[in-house]
Formats: C-alpha cells, sequence, structure tokens
C-alpha cells in the first residue's frame, strides 16, 4: 500500500511538472502587442445601423447614439459630430440612459441589439459611468443577452428599471423587467412572465414614477425561422413601482399579440399610444389611449406602421405636444393630429429604429436608420445624415494587391464597396465606390482583370462589374432541368480559385463551379447539407407577421474553400453542420464533421481556412450562437479532416466566425470573434485578445494582404480595422522572448515621392480614415520594460557618421520607434521673421541603429530605398542630393555668420562707424522688420536661399536648370556677402568677445 502511494505521488508530481511545462510554453500576447496599434478605416458615408437614440435632458447639444454593433457614441455638438465613449466593452447596444438628476456625469447602457434581425450581434450585461462615459462598470446581467429600456426615478437615482428582452435563440430565466433601490447594487426582478417571454418596451409617467408601463414580447428566432407573437405577449400597467401588475387590453385586439410599442405623452401623462402586432391584419396597428391606459382606440393600422413589428416598434412623442408622434418603420412615419394621419419623414436611409426630439425645438429632429443618424431642423421634412460616424456593418472583406491596396466588402442594408488602404490626405467618403445595392455579403477582385464580383442577400443578384468599362453582368447560377430547387444562404458563398483565375464558385446546397467568370455554370457534387425538411419552411416565417425575407434560408452551403496546393480539394462548410471535402474536382465526396470531438451536431460551419503550409491542413470555425450556444468552436485537422482537434481555449469570449492563418509562421493565428480580435503565438495552445484600438466588436471577416503583411479586419459595425504589418508577431517564439531586446526584420523602406492635394476639405464633420505610417520604423522587443538608467536611440550611417537622434520606445512588447529618414534640420540664420526650416531626406543606403540600454549598446541596420515611380536615374538623384546638401552647408554658414554679427553688434553698438555697417551688412542677410503675415518685408539672403533650398529638397525631381541658375545667384551673393563680413569681422575685436566656434555653433 506504501508503494502505491507513493507511485500515486510520484505520478501526480510528473502530472503536474508537464502542466507547468505545458503552461509554460504558452505566450502571452497581451504583454507583447506593444506598440502594435490597428487604425480604422471606416467607411461613414453609408455609416450603420442604431438601436437607441437618447438626449440630455437640459443641455440640447448633447445627443447619444446606441449602436447596433459600434457601441455608443456621444455628440456634444447637436450632433455634428459624434466620438466613441464604450470601446473598451460590448459593442452591441441595446439601451442608453442619462440620470435626470446628474446628467453630466451618470450614464447607464444596456448591451444587446433589441431589433432582432438574424445578424444582431448579443450583449453582456449592464453598465454605468459615473464620470461621463470616460469609465465604465459592470452591474450584472451577463446572461440578459438584450436591454431593451432603462429608466430612471427623475425623482431618486438610486431608483433604476431594466427592461431585459433576453434571449433570442432560447430559453433564458433572465427576462422581464428588474428594479434596484440601491443605484445597482442589488436587483429585483418585478415582472417575469416565462423562459421565451421578454420586456421590449417600459415606460414612466413623468408626472409620477410610480406609474409604469412594459410591453412584454413572447419570440423566438432559430436559424430558419422567426415566431413573433403568443398568448404571453401583453401590456401590463404598475401604479406601486412595480410591486403589482395588471393588463389593460381594454379595446386590444382578440387573440395571440406580438411585439407592443409603447410610449407616455410628457406634456400630457393621460395620453398614451401603442403599436399592436396582432393575428389579424385589420386589426394591427396604432392604438392611443386618453385615459392613462383605461381604454383603448385604434386610429390607424397603415402599412409604414405595421410593417414588420419586430424591427420597427419605437414611437417618440413630441415633448411639447401629445399629438405629434413619429414611428420607426421602412421610412419612418409622422402625425400632428393624434394619429390620425401619418405622412413619411423626409428622404433618409431606409430601416428607421429611434427618433429623438431636442428637448427645446420641436422642430429639431434627431433618426437613427439602417444607415446611420440623420438630423432635421425643420420638423422632419428635410433629413441630413450625420458624416463621421464610421459604424458600417461588413459581413464580408477582401483585399487586392494594387498599390495601394484596396479593400472590398458587403454591408448590412448598404450594399457592396471598395476603397483603397491609403489615400491623399486620409481615407474619405469620396475614396469609397459603390458596386452592388441590397444587403451586400461577398465581394471578389478577379485576381488578374479589373473585374469585381458581388452579390446581394440570398444571391438574388450575382454581378460581374468590368471596372474598366463599367459593364455590369448578373451571373448567378439559375436553377437548371433535372435539379432540385436552388437554396441559396442569405449570405451566399463565392470564391475564386487560386489556380485558374477565371475559375468561380457558388454554393446553393450543391457546389456551383464556372470556368467562364460566371457565364456558364456546373454542378459538381450532390446536396453537400443535411437536407432537413423541417428546416426548410421559410414560407411560414414570422410569426403574427409573415417575414419571408430570404434570410431564414438554411440547409445551405455557407463557405468554399480551394487548396492553395491543389485545385482538385476544395473545402465547403454548411450551416447545418457539414464539412465536405472533395480530392479529386468534385467527383467524390467525404463528410468529415460527423465525430468531431467536443462539437454538438449541426453546428453551423461558419468559415474553413486551407492552410498555405500544408496540404492535408485546414482550420474550421463553427457559430452555434443560432441554437443558444454562445461557444466558440475552432478545430484544426492535419489528415484532410479524418480527424480535428480543437484549438480553442478559455482565453477567448465570445462565439468566433472567422480565423485567418499567417502565410509565413504557421503558429500564428487570428481569430475574429463576437467581442474582438484573438491572436495565437503559439498554434492555438493560447489566445490573447488584442485591444490596441480593437474595439470589442464583432469581427465576421479577416484577410491578411501578403504584400504588405496587413491584417484587415471586416467588423460588423465598426467598419474596416487595419492593423498594419504585423510581421513582427511572426518571430515571436520562446528564443526571442528570453533576449533583452530583440530588434525585428524589416523590409527596406521606400521614402515615397508620392503627394497630392486633395483631402483637404470636409474633415471637420467627416470621418476620415487614418492613413499607414509611410516613414522607416524600428521595430525592437524589449524583455522588461526600462526605469532606470539612460536609454538613447541614434541612427548613423554605415561610416558611424550620426544622422539623427530618435527618442526610443521603452516599454516592454513590442516598441515601434519612427524616424521620416530625415537629417537633422540646419541652423537657421536668426532673423526678425520666421523663415521655413527644411530636412533633407537622407540618401538611400544602409543605416545602423545604436539603441544605447544603460551600459550596453545593441546594433540594428535599416536600409532606404528610393522610390521607383518618381522615375529618376542614380545619377538623378546624385545631383539632387548634392545640390541639396551644398544648400545645407550654406543655410548653416549664412546662420553662422549672422551669430557672429549679432555679437559683435552686442559688443561694438550699433551707433559706432563697425556697428552701422555691420548692422547693413545683415539686413541684405536676413529680415529685421516686418511680421510674417500683412506687414511682410522684401526678402533677404536668408529668404532667397531657403526657398530655392526646399524647392530642391523636397521635389520628388532632380534641379531644374531654373532653379539652378537662381542658385547660381544666391551664391554669388552670398560669396560677396561673405568677403563683406571678413573685412568688417577683422576691424573687429573679436578675441575679447565670447565667439563659438562654428562646430560649437552647431552643436548648441
Amino acid at each position: 500500500m506504501k508503494k502505491i502511494t507513493i507511485q500515486l505521488v510520484f505520478f501526480l508530481c510528473l502530472v503536474a511538472f508537464s502542466v507547468q511545462a505545458q503552461d509554460d510554453s504558452k505566450i502571452n500576447g497581451e504583454a507583447i502587442f506593444g506598440d502594435l496599434t490597428a487604425r480604422h478605416i471606416g467607411p461613414a458615408l453609408m455609416s450603420g445601423r442604431i438601436n437607441d437614440m437618447e438626449t440630455h435632458p437640459t443641455n440640447p447639444r448633447i445627443i447619444y447614439a446606441g449602436t447596433a454593433g459600434g457601441g455608443v457614441w456621444k455628440s456634444n455638438d447637436a450632433g455634428t459630430t459624434f466620438n466613441p465613449i464604450f470601446d473598451d466593452y460590448c459593442q452591441s447596444i441595446g439601451a442608453v440612459a442619462v440620470d435626470p438628476n446628474n446628467p453630466d456625469k451618470v450614464i447607464w447602457v444596456g448591451t444587446g441589439e433589441t431589433w432582432t434581425r438574424n445578424s444582431v450581434s448579443i450583449g453582456d450585461g449592464l453598465y454605468k459611468s459615473e464620470d461621463g462615459g470616460a469609465n465604465w462598470k459592470k452591474y450584472g446581467f451577463e446572461k440578459s443577452e438584450r436591454i431593451a429600456n432603462i429608466i430612471i426615478n427623475p425623482k431618486n437615482s438610486n431608483e433604476v428599471y431594466v427592461a431585459v428582452l433576453g434571449a433570442l435563440w432560447g430559453d433564458s430565466e433572465e427576462r422581464g423587467i428588474y428594479k434596484t433601490t440601491d443605484a445597482g447594487a442589488t436587483w429585483s426582478k418585478i415582472l417575469y412572465t416565462d423562459e421565451r417571454t421578454g420586456c421590449a418596451d417600459l415606460a414612466m409617467d413623468p408626472s409620477n414614477p410610480n406609474i409604469l408601463y412594459a410591453s412584454m414580447w413572447e419570440f423566438r428566432r432559430t436559424g430558419w425561422s422567426f415566431e413573433s407573437g403568443g398568448n404571453k405577449s401583453a401590456l401590463y400597467k404598475s401604479t406601486d413601482g412595480g410591486a403589482t401588475w395588471n393588463k389593460i387590453h381594454n379595446g386590444f385586439p382578440e387573440g395571440q399579440l406580438g411585439r407592443l410599442a409603447i410610449a407616455v405623452a410628457p406634456s400630457n401623462p393621460n395620453v398614451l399610444y401603442t403599436v399592436i402586432e396582432a393575428e389579424k391584419d385589420e386589426r394591427k396597428g396604432l392604438y392611443r389611449s386618453d385615459d392613462a391606459g383605461e381604454s383603448w382606440v385604434q386610429l390607424n393600422n397603415d402599412f409604414g406602421l405595421t410593417v414588420r413589428p419586430f424591427y420597427f416598434s419605437r414611437i417618440t412623442i413630441d415633448p411639447k405636444d401629445e399629438n405629434v408622434i413619429i414611428k420607426g418603420g421602412l421610412t419612418g412615419s409622422i402625425s400632428r393630429d393624434g394619429g390620425k394621419t401619418f405622412k413619411p419623414l423626409g428622404n433618409m436611409h431606409s430601416d428607421i429604429h429611434d427618433v429623438v426630439f431636442d428637448i427645446n425645438d420641436s422642430d429639431r429632429i434627431y433618426a437613427g436608420t439602417d444607415g446611420g443618424v440623420y438630423r432635421s431642423w425643420n420638423g422632419g421634412t428635410t433629413m441630413e445624415i450625420v458624416e463621421n460616424l464610421p459604424l458600417s456593418q461588413f459581413y464580408h472583406i477582401s483585399v487586392d494587391n494594387d498599390e495601394p491596396y484596396n479593400v472590398y466588402g458587403g454591408l448590412q442594408d448598404n450594399g457592396s464597396w471598395y476603397g483603397p488602404s491609403r489615400s491623399t490626405g486620409g481615407i474619405n467618403a469620396r475614396d469609397w465606390n459603390s458596386i452592388g445595392g441590397g444587403d451586400g455579403f461577398r465581394v471578389l477582385r478577379h485576381p488578374t482583370k479589373n473585374i469585381i464580383y458581388s452579390e446581394s442577400q440570398g444571391a438574388g443578384n450575382v454581378w460581374r462589374y468590368d471596372v474598366d468599362n463599367e459593364l455590369i453582368k448578373t451571373i448567378q447560377p439559375l436553377p437548371m432541368k433535372g435539379h432540385a430547387k436552388l437554396r441559396f444562404n442569405w449570405n451566399a458563398p463565392m470564391a475564386i480559385s487560386e489556380h485558374q483565375p477565371d475559375r468561380f464558385y457558388m454554393g446553393s446546397q450543391f457546389l456551383h463551379k464556372s470556368e467562364d467568370m460566371g457565364n456558364t455554370w456546373e454542378i459538381i457534387s450532390p446536396d453537400l447539407t443535411t437536407n432537413n425538411p423541417e428546416k426548410q419552411q421559410q414560407e411560414a416565417s414570422g410569426g403574427l407577421s409573415m417575414d419571408n425575407s430570404g434570410a431564414e434560408n438554411h440547409t445551405t452551403i455557407f463557405t468554399i474553400v480551394e487548396s492553395p496546393f491543389d485545385d482538385n480539394i476544395i473545402w465547403v462548410g454548411t450551416d447545418d453542420g457539414n464539412i465536405q471535402i472533395t480530392k479529386d474536382g468534385g467527383e467524390n465526396w467525404t463528410n468529415t464533421s460527423l465525430d468531431i470531438p467536443g462539437l454538438p451536431k449541426n453546428t453551423w460551419v461558419y468559415h474553413i481556412e486551407a492552410s498555405v503550409h500544408d496540404k492535408g491542413t485546414a482550420y474550421a470555425v463553427f457559430d452555434g450562437h443560432t441554437m443558444n450556444d454562445m461557444t466558440p468552436y475552432v478545430y484544426r485537422t492535419t489528415d484532410f479532416g479524418k480527424t480535428w482537434t480543437s484549438i480553442t481555449t478559455s482565453e477567448i469570449t465570445g462565439f468566433a466566425r472567422n480565423i485567418q492563418e499567417d502565410y509565413v509562421n504557421p503558429n500564428l493565428l487570428f481569430l475574429g470573434t463576437e467581442f474582438g480580435l484573438y491572436i495565437t503565438l503559439d498554434g492555438g495552445k493560447s489566445w490573447s485578445k488584442f485591444t490596441n484600438n480593437v474595439p470589442s466588436v464583432a469581427i465576421h471577416f479577416i484577410d491578411l494582404q501578403k504584400r504588405t503583411n496587413d491584417l484587415v479586419l471586416g467588423t460588423h459595425g465598426r467598419g474596416v480595422i487595419i492593423i498594419d504589418d504585423i510581421s513582427p508577431l511572426r518571430e515571436i517564439n520562446p528564443e526571442v522572448l528570453s533576449k533583452k531586446v530583440h530588434f525585428f526584420e524589416s523590409k527596406p523602406t521606400v521614402m515615397v515621392d508620392q503627394s497630392g492635394f486633395s483631402g483637404n476639405f470636409g474633415a471637420e464633420t467627416q470621418f476620415v480614415g487614418r492613413n499607414p505610417s509611410r516613414v522607416a520604423q524600428i521595430k525592437y522587443l524589449l524583455k522588461k520594460r526600462h526605469t532606470f538608467g539612460k536609454m538613447t536611440m541614434e541612427i548613423q550611417d554605415m561610416d558611424g557618421n550620426k544622422v539623427s537622434t530618435l527618442s526610443p520606445g521603452k516599454s516592454k512588447g513590442i516598441n515601434i520607434v519612427n524616424w521620416n529618414y530625415r537629417i537633422k534640420q540646419p541652423k537657421i540664420a536668426k532673423g526678425k521673421t520666421t523663415t521655413g526650416a527644411v530636412s533633407p531626406r537622407a540618401p538611400a543606403g544602409t543605416y545602423k541603429v545604436l539603441l544605447t540600454k544603460g551600459k550596453e549598446t545593441y546594433e540594428h541596420s535599416i536600409e532606404l530605398v528610393y522610390d521607383a515611380n518618381a522615375g529618376l536615374t542614380d545619377g538623378d538623384r546624385a545631383d539632387k542630393q548634392d545640390v541639396t546638401m551644398k544648400l545645407y552647408d550654406m543655410t548653416q554658414e549664412l546662420a553662422y555668420i549672422v551669430y557672429q554679427i549679432d555679437i559683435i553688434l552686442e559688443n561694438t553698438g550699433t551707433d559706432s562707424k563697425l556697428g552701422k555697417k555691420m548692422l547693413a551688412l545683415k539686413e541684405t542677410l536676413v529680415i529685421t522688420t516686418g511680421d510674417n503675415y500683412v506687414g511682410s518685408a522684401e526678402p533677404q539672403l536668408r529668404e532667397l536661399m531657403t526657398q530655392v533650398f526646399a524647392k530642391i529638397a523636397y521635389s520628388y525631381d532632380k534641379p531644374s536648370p531654373n532653379e539652378m541658375d537662381n542658385l547660381s545667384i544666391i551664391e554669388e551673393r552670398f560669396s560677396k556677402a561673405k568677403k563683406d563680413f571678413e573685412k568688417l569681422k577683422s576691424k573687429a575685436k573679436t578675441k575679447t568677445m565670447a565667439l563659438q566656434s562654428f562646430e560649437d555653433f552647431l552643436n548648441d
């Protein structure tokens, strides 16, 4: 027995050691990412869906927008511009509430969008800020999934009500209405119906905070259907602060009810409005009560009021007039006669979800739509879009190989677009190009031709666009004799062959292949789905209101990828859980997903990534959220799908949608989840969230630009986000991490000559995407943060001459130091006015980087190369460099002469004979009168010299004959000035003056 015990202890020690060794091999990326930072490029011209609009109760300039997938944004200038205030947290927003008792500081945010379409994101709870949005703290409701309303007692900030709509895709007990009386420390559930019924709307009587109205809604969505309505949907009223509730249905339609909106008129709280989803079409529509809910009268059932109640169910009442109301909808409707008649709001993006009135002026209206925020100054007659909200919701993105490369993608309800990764003055709205309508999804550029493929929802249209000739052709596969009706996913998959550029794939339940860019099609597979007829009844979708838009099409192919090694190897993933592979171009297929460990059956195959490093390796991302399973599922196979291994770890939060393998390092992988970007540096042993300017946004697709090594993220709420040059991450391994300092290898830096004049207008109110850096970047890894002792960085030429001094980064992890590849500015002669300083470029070549850290020095080299697009020869470059440095030296020489003149004048005075001559000479060298603007004086030698210096140094071209002629005139004048100065200087008693040497003057 003793022997067995000793063996057991020894075994447990080995296990513990093994686990510890395994843990030690993991790499913590969050401690490494350092200066590696993302940039946002938009676009914002079409913006994105808004869930909730809120106003400040006393300051009309402050407006809040809670967005479907892009966080919370605040305007301090009456909606002219907005800024994000919630980037570190879940970006799907259900409700925003401003504390009326402390509106400048206390803000509540409930996460989880409440317009329950098939593509909605989820929330992760309730948050509160007590400093105007600078910092946030979570107050529970982690499993709520979506919060519809937050209401604060205007007489008591400690009393807050939260309406929880709850889970969309499954049962949940965390629904209903909750109340706190201690500012969120504890909560009580005060109204609950059942696990399928949540609170869709909540209102408070502004004259009596004990009177509450609540709309309870029974609903459920699956990946293939939607049900709105049931016996549990109802409208309730409480007169005792939520302690008891009673239905207020007098005058309501009979039978089951669906989603109901509720609004109380601020100017007359006895007036209530509700919009009811009912069984009979004629009983749907707007109802009004003039006795605080005791009885109701139907006023209107116009299509604009009843359409898609699950998506449009918000009523807004003019705070000054109970008879002016606005109802969200396809176009939005406004009534000025108490709901009897309505007319559309002014022209704006369709699908209006929320509207608020200015607190002082009812002619000022703000509307939240599928295309962003709009504002009106004339009561909604005309609407103007807010231009700086980059909330675009991409389903898919791709990149080409142009210079600069373009990003392509399709957007929720905003068509398909492409735009550059860089543009003069930043990436503006005008840089984006529309290449498809409707809901845009996949967009792909032909590998060798200027042709773009795009699509709208459900492959209703698939376009082939000849960009050069502006020719559009629809090419979607159509039904053929002898084949079943085609089933295309709402987000229908497309793919282009890497091996045959004209080959184009699409997926229905079959795999379609075209060898001529979509002109002709052949089906090269059987039905690759489960073909479950129970999931093919979309005509019954919607519940009380039919909603067969195609968004619920199921048992379809969702992802297609051809092997980069062999065009006969094709992977296909379906929305009902199949991963199919063919190795012979479609002749035979194998379902590899029948027994994947830990994966629930029929889980949506959201993405397959075929490895570029190994023929049999692929990655698969499964998404189970439409079955109420929020677990991330990420797997790898190395044997063509015979076996799959999970590479998911506990560090990943949120269900996953996409994975991208690095093209150089197979252990470097990028994962897009519902709550942001995760990176593994060790092949999936550990994952780290990347938060350097990447919000906790849903990332639907990732692409990696091969030439630039840029990681491009297609987010569903914050547009396109780019992390420039992720190549340093490729070098991270335990050996590198053990070094005190490690310099990362880098490509030669091209000293770009191209420039332009655009991009200077519109930036005041428009969103402008940030361009990538064009300077030389020195990237290195520090094992620990440098805290004690001196740390310096110097650029030297290969002969050891100092070229520039830089400030080094001292943080743990990746540090990036920018060098604009220019040498130190020359000394400029002092005068009454200022003149432009010139910093010439360093010539092309290899340079040493010396990092001195305490007593140790670390050396690295970087290379600068000229821009080949400038069209200059080596001789042209040499001439330009020689002339530039001649002017550099002349500028410093002139500065030293003027310095000496000033010292001599200090000692001799300006009234002496020598002083007067010295002053007269100085007046020909630099400006001594006037100012830099309206009182500008005649330019003197300094101005003439620096002017031609700047023209030559900052031009891409070699010096022109005219510039050389001008330079010869300046040289003659300077030569004479030097002689005149030397004559005068010989008469001054300079030995008694504290004159610096030329070298000391330059180094001062």
